[in-house]
């Protein structure tokens, strides 16, 4: 896939929705619909949703701070850009909206826990004890964050696909 002006244009929206929408979200504990569209832009621009992670992480850090809990951020959106891709290419569109959805929503359930657990314990100094106590104090948000990627993830994935390939068969 060669980037055109209007894919750059649609990747620039897709990290502004990010933005937005973790920004609107804030009032709501790990709820918010960063992880839907980090697999949305994977699912039709793959490689190129790189991008608007990127801009989305940099503006986080502009708003809320290069502090050291805004580092692991990088690694936890690649992750899930990541597993989007390993969704095979050649599966029907019915068994990839599952595995979208099952993705984002795996995703939501591990993403502040496990995921960040490394990052923790080196910024904080946990040993395997502290790491495994941290974790386990934060499985309440991570349901909370995983259930709602799955319903985020049953409602918006299929459509913003949709809408995103209908923009890129019909946008001149």
């Amino acid at each position: 896939m060669k980037l055109k002006l209007k894919d750059i244009v649609l990747l620039a929206l897709l990290a502004a929705l990010m933005c937005v929408g973790d920004f609107a979200m804030e009032w709501l504990p790990n709820v918010h619909f960063v992880g839907v569209l980090v697999v949305v832009a994977t699912a039709v621009y793959r490689k190129y949703a790189f991008f608007p992670i990127m801009v989305y992480w940099i503006v986080l850090g502009f708003v809320e701070g290069f502090t050291l809990w805004w580092i692991p951020k990088i690694y936890i959106w690649v992750l899930l850009q990541i597993g989007v891709m390993l969704i095979p290419k050649g599966a029907s569109a019915r068994v990839k909206n599952i595995l979208y959805v099952a993705v984002c929503s795996l995703h939501g359930f591990l993403s502040f826990g496990v995921l960040y657990a490394p990052a923790q314990a080196l910024i904080a100094g946990l040993d395997f004890k502290g790491t495994l106590a941290w974790i386990v104090v934060g499985i309440p948000f991570d349901v909370t964050h995983g259930i709602s990627n799955l319903i985020l993830g049953i409602v918006f994935i299929y459509p913003m696909i949709k809408v995103l390939k209908f923009a890129d068969k019909y946008a001149k």
